[in-house]
């Protein structure tokens, strides 16, 4: 896919990971709607930034987990462009059992409405858009929580009802997918443990963790660290432009944190 003049919606762009894809595409030559809703010191920052990558752009406020905000993104999509090329489905709640207190109900309701719902009904309201494009990419972005759920090392940084959003994430690409086809791939990119999302630059990495906690996370990586903006942009440039028969597919980009780094031994001699 050539993204020159190709419509965009990144979710969750006024920093990190999604601020990290809009710029991207920006580059590419993409026209982006970009959200926000949290982390107001960010918002002036994020208009320089974008304002600075020469390419139409326009930020919404949204508070996407009242599903009324996604069919307002959709029709000024529609009144402006007529069509949605390319959607990064980018929204979630952290999912920190050691950052956000005691778990409880609350917590709970706002992973599963942040991470699984808001996913959902963003989709719903751009499908038709979607529908729209000669050739449409959607990427759920998730959580390797899914996976391993609370346990080992990962228990530091997700609980419960985060993994269990994510594990929902994977169900929903399935069906987009089969929705979709043959025009609109629809693929989810399942992170590990990344800067800005769980580790380097967030409140929990920083203010929570101890170094020796921060060191089993890392080892149980068998890349050796933790991942990057730069590694993530990567991996969706290559989903949007480089995969055209890659649909209703999990690519895991984790470094490999869901093998673990335990050593493989030497294979048995027997006993025969």
């Amino acid at each position: 896919m050539d993204l020159d003049h190709k419509i965009a919606l990144v979710l969750g762009a006024v920093k990190g990971i999604g601020k990290g894809i809009g710029l991207a595409l920006a580059e590419k030559g993409a026209r982006l709607i970009l959200t926000r809703h949290d982390w107001e010191d960010a918002f002036d920052r994020m208009e320089a930034d974008f304002a600075a990558a020469g390419t139409e752009y326009h930020i919404l406020t949204a508070d996407l987990r009242q599903i009324h905000q996604a069919d307002r993104i959709a029709d000024f999509i529609r009144k402006r462009f007529g069509k949605l090329d390319i959607l990064v489905n980018n929204i979630e709640r952290g999912g920190w059992p050691a950052v956000h207190g005691p778990y409880v109900e609350d917590q709970w309701d706002l992973e599963i409405e942040t991470t699984l719902k808001a996913k959902r009904w963003v989709f719903d309201a751009m499908f038709p858009l979607l529908k729209a494009s000669d050739d449409a990419v959607v990427i759920n972005l998730s959580s390797v929580a899914a996976v391993t759920g609370r346990s080992g090392p990962a228990a530091l940084v997700f609980n419960d009802g985060y993994a269990a959003a994510n594990k929902g994430v994977q169900i929903l690409t399935e069906t987009w997918a089969r929705m979709g086809a043959p025009n609109v791939r629809v693929n989810e990119l399942m992170l590990g443990v990344f800067e800005t999302r769980h580790a380097q630059g967030t409140r929990g990495w920083e203010q929570v963790l101890t170094s020796a906690e921060k060191k089993a996370l890392v080892d149980h990586t068998l890349a050796g660290r933790t991942g990057t903006i730069e590694d993530v942009v990567k991996a969706c440039l290559f989903m949007i432009q480089d995969a055209p028969y890659l649909t209703g597919s999990v690519l895991r980009l984790d470094g490999g944190f869901v093998l673990g780094g335990d050593p493989v031994p030497p294979m048995p001699r027997g006993v025969l």
